[in-house]
C-alpha cells in the first residue's frame, strides 16, 4: 500500500530505521533539503532521508519498495533536470556520505558517494595525484561518474568511467553487491555510462594519476573574432598533446570581479586550457594556436595546483541559478556550424551567465572499445553543452527559448546522440535509443535482472527488456 508520510507515525516508522536525519514537510529544514542545483526545479517530496551509511540506504530502499513510495537517489544534487529529487516520493540523499580513502602506492581512491569532485581532489592532491571528474568542482562525483564523466582530463587518462576499479551497489531488493571487472560484470558493464539504472551505488574506487601542478586558464577574445579563434583551435586539437585539454566556449564576460570592467558583458568567445605540467612546457604546448590568434581581451592562463583550477568556476554557477540545457556530441566543425554556433551565441539573453562548450573527448577516450563500457560513442571528437543560467526566475523561460533555438541550429553538424548528463528530462525518447546505440538492448537486459521492476526510474531511464520499445 502507499502511506502518507506527512503523519508523525509515518515519518517515525522510517526515522526509526536510519542513522541519519528523516526530513518531511513539517521540518523547518524542509525548504533546504528539498532544494537542488538547479532553482528551475521546485519539487516536493514526501520526505528526504539523509542517510549517514550504507545501512540507512539499505533501509530506506527496503521501506520505499515494501510502501510503494517512488525514489530519486540525489549526490552532489547537480542533475539538469532535477533527477536527485521526485514529487510525493523519498529523496534518497548521500551528501552526508562523503569518505575518502586514498591509497598512495596503489593509486587508488575509494571514494563514497555523497562526495563532490572538490573533495577528492583535495584528498588526492596531498599525494600529488588526481581523478578524473569534470570542470566544476561541487559536481556529486556519483552522478557524474555513472553517466560517463568528462573534463580536464579526460584527452590523458579518459572519462571518469575508464577509470572506475569497482563499485558497491545497494540493488532495489535491499541486497548489497560488489560490481568489477570479476564479479557482477555485466553490472559493472552498465554502470560505466548507463546512469542510476540499476541501484544506488554507495562507493566507487578509482584509479587516480600523478597530477600536481597544471598551466591553466581562460584566456577570451571579442565575439568579433569567434571566427578566426573557431578554425584555428579546430584545426589545433587534433595533434595537440594529450596533456592539453583545451575547450572552446562561446559566452559573455562574467559581470562582476575580477572579470575586468571594460569587458564585463560584452559578446565573447574563449579558449578554456588546462595543461599537466609546468607553465614553461604548458606555454610551449599551446605556443603553435596562440601565435595564429588575434590580440584577446585578457589572458589569464598561469601554474597553479589543478584543485585550484578544478574550483575556479564554481564562484560563476552558484546553487539556486535557473538552468536549462542540451547536447551533441560532435565529430567535426565545419565552418558552416562556426557560423550558425557565432549567430547563436550573439543572442545570449543579456544579464545571463549563459554559454556553449565544446569539450574535447578523443585522446585517451579513443582507446576503450565503444562496447567496452555503456558509454558508446567513441569516437567523436567534442561533447557540446548549450547552457542557459541565470539567477532571476523571471528569466527561465527565456532561456529555455535561446536554448532549444541554438540546439535546433546546430543540430544538424552533430554526431549521433549525446551525453546523458546534459539531457533534459522534456528531450525526444529516440534520443537514449541514438546514443547507447547497440548498447541499448544489452542494458536493457541487465536492467531486466538487477532491477526488473523498474523501482529505480527516476533517471535517464532505461526500461528493462520485458518492458522495453
Amino acid at each position: 500500500m502507499t502511506i502518507e508520510l506527512t503523519t508523525a507515525d509515518a515519518v517515525g516508522e522510517l526515522g526509526s530505521l536510519l542513522r541519519g536525519r528523516v526530513i518531511d514537510r513539517s521540518d523547518p529544514e524542509y525548504d533546504e533539503a528539498r532544494s537542488v542545483f538547479n532553482g528551475m526545479i521546485d519539487k516536493f517530496p514526501l520526505a528526504v532521508a539523509r542517510c549517514a551509511d550504507v545501512a540507512d540506504v539499505v533501509a530506506a530502499v527496503n521501506w520505499a519498495r515494501e510502501h510503494d513510495v517512488i525514489v530519486a537517489v540525489r549526490g552532489g544534487g547537480h542533475s539538469g533536470p532535477g533527477l536527485g529529487t521526485v514529487d510525493d516520493g523519498l529523496v534518497i540523499d548521500l551528501s552526508a556520505m562523503r569518505g575518502i580513502r586514498v591509497d598512495p602506492v596503489r593509486r587508488t581512491v575509494r571514494v563514497e558517494a555523497g562526495c563532490t569532485a572538490g573533495d577528492v581532489d583535495h584528498a588526492t592532491h596531498a599525494y600529488g595525484l588526481a581523478v578524473p571528474f569534470g570542470i566544476v568542482a561541487s559536481t556529486g562525483v556519483a552522478g557524474l561518474a555513472l553517466g560517463g564523466g568528462t573534463g580536464y582530463l579526460t584527452r590523458q587518462y579518459g572519462l571518469t568511467i575508464d577509470n572506475l576499479l569497482e563499485a558497491d551497489v545497494v540493488l532495489a531488493d535491499g541486497r548489497i553487491v560488489t560490481a568489477d571487472e570479476s564479479t557482477n560484470a555485466d553490472l559493472f558493464w552498465a554502470l560505466r555510462g548507463g546512469g542510476g539504472n540499476f541501484g544506488v551505488v554507495v562507493s566507487f574506487l578509482f584509479q587516480a594519476h600523478p597530477v600536481d601542478q597544471v598551466f591553466a586558464g581562460p584566456v577570451f577574445f571579442d565575439l568579433a573574432d569567434a571566427r578566426t579563434v573557431a578554425r584555428a583551435y579546430r584545426d589545433f586539437l587534433p595533434d595537440s598533446p594529450v596533456e592539453l585539454a583545451t575547450f572552446f566556449g562561446l559566452k559573455t564576460v562574467p559581470a562582476g570581479e575580477p572579470f575586468p570592467a571594460e569587458h564585463r558583458g560584452k559578446h565573447a568567445c574563449a579558449l578554456i586550457t588546462c595543461f599537466s605540467g609546468t607553465a614553461e612546457a604548458g606555454a610551449a604546448a599551446l605556443a603553435p594556436l596562440m601565435d595564429l590568434l588575434p590580440e584577446p581581451l585578457f589572458d589569464w592562463r598561469g601554474e597553479m595546483p589543478f584543485p585550484a583550477w578544478n574550483q575556479a568556476f564554481d564562484p560563476l554557477f552558484p546553487k539556486g541559478l535557473q538552468c536549462y540545457w542540451r547536447g551533441d556530441f560532435v565529430r567535426d566543425l565545419p565552418d558552416e556550424a562556426i557560423e550558425a554556433h557565432i549567430e547563436q551565441a550573439g543572442r545570449i539573453p543579456p544579464g545571463a551567465v549563459s554559454l556553449m562548450h565544446l569539450y574535447p573527448i578523443d585522446g585517451a577516450v579513443h582507446r576503450v572499445g565503444r562496447n567496452d563500457t555503456a558509454w558508446n560513442t567513441r569516437d567523436t571528437t567534442w561533447n557540446m553543452v548549450i547552457l542557459g543560467a541565470h539567477p532571476d526566475p523571471d528569466a527561465a523561460a527565456g532561456l529555455e527559448h535561446w536554448v532549444r533555438d541554438y540546439w535546433d541550429a546546430v543540430h544538424p553538424f552533430s554526431d549521433r546522440g549525446g551525453y546523458v548528463n546534459f539531457m533534459m528530462t522534456d528531450e525526444s525518447p529516440d534520443r537514449l535509443r541514438v546514443t547507447y546505440g547497440d548498447n541499448l538492448e544489452r542494458l536493457a537486459r541487465v536492467k531486466a535482472v538487477y532491477d526488473p521492476d523498474n523501482f529505480f526510474r527516476v533517471n535517464q531511464n532505461i526500461a528493462p527488456t520485458s518492458t522495453a520499445a
